[in-house]
């Protein structure tokens, strides 16, 4: 099963912090992931805004970048600063 993390507002949209699940075959790189994360986590289009990164196994990738269910992925949305 693949970790999947979301940091800042995406946790709160989730309500959690993190989820261990398995990757649909289908699902092969960060493009198709945040798509069936966002439709069938309630995310209403946020995991798709182009400002929120996505890091596979600890490193930055722009997508699509191919996943597998064993990895760690974690979205993170921008941050603001004051």
């Amino acid at each position: 099963m693949a970790t999947i993390l979301y940091f800042g507002k995406l946790s709160s949209i989730f309500g959690e912090l993190s989820e261990h699940t398995p990757i649909p075959v289908k699902i092969v790189d960060t493009k198709s992931l945040r798509e069936w994360l966002d439709q069938s986590r309630g995310f209403d289009g946020a995991l798709l805004h182009k400002s929120v990164r996505v890091a596979v196994n600890s490193e930055i990738v722009d997508d699509p970048f191919p996943v597998s269910d064993t990895d760690e992925i974690a979205f993170m949305p921008p941050v603001g600063g004051g």
